[in-house]
């Protein structure tokens, strides 16, 4: 089983927090769903969770409901631990790059203050 937690800036900020509380609750439950997908099943499907190639190992939640899609980043400490970094409503059919250096900052933030 994995366990999933959400990225804190330094001063304690969550935007991931801050994403899920912009959702109305049946968007809000559909995530809870496939986050707890992510935790219990050993193999999930590609279309909840995939790795993102060209990226520093940064992987990809799919969320879709009804018209809407949401996409939320997250990297892996260790085998077992999912860091979930940012999340957005995906728009167009490839992630913006910027929403991938968005993760990656935020993956080598929370190594490096780990490290501390």
């Amino acid at each position: 089983m994995r366990k999933v937690d959400f990225y804190r800036t330094s001063s304690g900020h969550c935007p991931i927090e801050q994403f899920l509380d912009s959702l109305t609750a049946r968007q809000s439950a559909k995530v809870t769903w496939t986050l707890r997908l992510i935790e219990e099943l050993e193999f999930v499907p590609k279309q909840y969770f995939k790795k993102l190639v060209g990226t520093d190992d940064i992987w990809e939640v799919r969320v879709n409901i009804g018209g809407d899609t949401f996409r939320l980043l997250a990297f892996f400490d260790g085998p077992k631990l999912v860091v979930l970094t940012h999340a957005f409503a995906k728009q167009t059919r490839k992630i913006p790059r910027s929403d991938i250096r968005t993760a990656e900052q935020r993956k080598r933030d929370y190594f490096r203050r780990k490290q501390q």
